[in-house]
């Protein structure tokens, strides 16, 4: 049986002013799977995840047409409050964002307060199965309340993927979360982002092409704004359609 897909892009073009970033893609996401999208640097990967939750608006001058659909919601469509999208759509970017002056508590609790979540109890079981769920309960559970940038770089990024998870979205988008880290690090995000596909669909921002081979399941390759090929990541690597992805993943160019 098919199953219905969870994200659907209908001719997305985003630019930043007069420079033409995104160009008239379309392509369809499923539940519980994890997406890679690929491409050489300035190819428009990270431009077509920020439209992905209506975060590419937010940069001054840009601008996007075109249709995504959550379900059966267009959140380009009239009325549609981005911040609404943003819950249900996170994001964990190439650099980990917690916020400085909170504690490891706090961080994750953010957006379940902004919520109007306020009974400590609740507050206490939601941030706690976010940690277990990010992997990370075990290493912080004895220091709540210790700052949160007291923590190690492969520890942030799982703090601020916690921080998404604590007000369950249902797509979860990274842009090259691991491009900071060393490998211990990758590696651990790498499993857990494999793990995660239980709970929440992810689509990921990758620059290593090794990394989107080992953990996902369908590869977008973008170049020059264009979505080239979409399809089976065992199918991209081995047997590419299109002469300008075996190009690329063969590393003629990129």
């Amino acid at each position: 049986m098919d199953m219905q897909p969870i994200v659907r892009v209908r001719k997305l073009n985003a630019w930043f002013g007069a420079a033409h970033a995104v160009k008239n893609v379309s392509l369809e996401v499923e539940p519980h799977s994890v997406t890679a999208i690929i491409g050489p640097s300035g190819c428009g990967k990270s431009t077509f995840i920020r439209c992905l939750n209506r975060l590419h608006e937010e940069v001054p001058d840009a601008r996007a047409h075109g249709e995504v659909f959550l379900g059966d919601t267009n959140i380009y469509g009239e009325g549609i409050d981005p911040v609404v999208i943003r819950r249900k759509i996170g994001m964990v970017f190439q650099k980990p964002n917690p916020f400085p002056a909170a504690s490891v508590f706090d961080n994750v609790a953010a957006g379940l307060k902004l919520a109007g979540i306020r009974k400590k109890a609740l507050l206490m079981e939601r941030v706690e199965r976010s940690l277990r769920h990010a992997a990370l309960w075990d290493e912080v559970k004895a220091k709540l309340g210790s700052p949160g940038m007291s923590l190690s770089g492969g520890q942030l990024q799982r703090l601020c993927i916690a921080r998404a998870l604590a007000v369950e979205p249902s797509v979860l988008l990274m842009d090259e979360p691991t491009s900071a880290l060393d490998p211990i690090a990758t590696k651990k995000i790498e499993e857990l982002i494999v793990n995660l596909r239980k709970e929440v669909t992810i689509i990921i921002v990758t620059h290593n092409m090794q990394q989107a081979a080992r953990i996902s399941d369908r590869t977008a390759f973008l170049l020059l704004g264009e979505l080239i090929e979409f399809g089976a990541t065992s199918e991209i690597f081995t047997v590419p359609k299109e002469k300008q992805t075996e190009a690329y993943i063969t590393g003629k160019f990129g």
